[in-house]
């Protein structure tokens, strides 16, 4: 059995919101790549300890702020490595590479031009992903209109089309209508992937519902971002496994529309969300307010469909 390397790591983002990283020497493992700054854990050393020290001693800053930002268990063929990242939003000094090595702040969308090593690839798609994904649910569409108004009102940047019950040709002239607001406000669009008669390369990337994930044996020609609802270990298992961007996963917590449903409850999700390898919303009886507590148990966001509509 591999032994498993932990290390703390911290995605550190300056004020313009662009995000340091660091080229690893050529001796080094991995070497030559780029990489976010880090290192291993020590014994006895707690994860926030390990990445005050670290970031310290590669970049001479001191930690202020970092939150949680997502956990990567990830197999080399010499090495298994579990990586604990943070984001670094608050920092006293100025980074440099205090051991030689070259240091460049880049903006989230530019980092897919970087070579980074296989087991950083996730932070990627997580520092790209905003912490709230709204889903504009089956009204008429007037009602439709109004709840997008509100959903960009409380500033959501991410949302999904699941326009299941209007017909082809509404929901066509429904996203013809609202893509030119999206775009003057940099939203991104996913389609439901139940949605039928729409293509998905109209709007930013597909969302697939459970069952169509299940269907699925490789990831699909899909444009931009695939994101799909996931319920249980073996459905986010899969949807790791086709190369989904990142998942939504219900219900945490009880909700009005289905009182009855088995929940995940906190210890539920944190126990798939921190074995997860892709960014990971929560859904389901959730608040704006609550994306503390989902980040703390290892989630990227909240998501939801009236959480975003009403203001809190």
């Amino acid at each position: 059995m591999k032994s498993v390397l932990e290390v703390a790591v911290g995605a550190v983002v300056d004020r313009n919101c662009k995000v340091l990283i660091a080229k690893r020497p050529d001796d080094k493992h991995q070497g030559g790549l780029w990489e976010f700054p880090g290192g291993k854990i020590e014994p006895g050393e707690t994860q926030r300890q390990a990445l005050d020290r670290e970031l310290h001693e590669e970049l001479a800053i001191d930690v202020k702020t970092a939150t949680p930002l997502i956990t990567i268990h990830h197999d080399y063929p010499d090495l298994s490595v579990k990586l604990k990242v943070w984001r670094v939003d608050r920092f006293e000094g100025a980074p440099h590479g205090r051991e030689g090595q070259a240091v460049e702040w880049v903006a989230p969308a530019d980092l897919q031009n970087y070579s980074f090593p296989a087991a950083n690839r996730p932070i990627l798609t997580a520092l790209r992903l905003p912490s709230f994904y709204a889903i504009l649910d089956d009204s008429p569409p007037s009602a439709l209109f109004s709840n997008l108004q509100a959903i960009l009102a409380n500033g959501i940047q991410l949302i999904q089309l699941r326009l299941k019950t209007l017909t082809a040709g509404e929901a066509v002239e429904f996203i013809a209508r609202i893509i030119p607001l999206c775009r003057r406000y940099g939203v991104s669009l996913l389609l439901n992937s139940a949605v039928s008669g729409v293509e998905a390369s109209a709007v930013d990337g597909m969302h697939l519902t459970g069952r169509d994930l299940m269907m699925l044996r490789e990831r699909p020609d899909c444009q931009g971002w695939l994101a799909a609802s996931c319920h249980n270990e073996v459905e986010l298992r899969h949807a790791e496994s086709i190369g989904v961007d990142f998942a939504v996963l219900a219900p945490v917590l009880p909700t009005a529309t289905h009182p009855g449903a088995r929940i995940l409850g906190w210890q539920g999700f944190t126990a798939l969300a921190e074995t997860a390898n892709i960014p990971v919303f929560g859904l389901g009886g959730l608040a704006m307010g609550d994306l503390t507590r989902v980040r703390e148990a290892g989630g990227q966001g909240v998501a939801g469909i009236r959480a975003f509509i009403r203001a809190e």
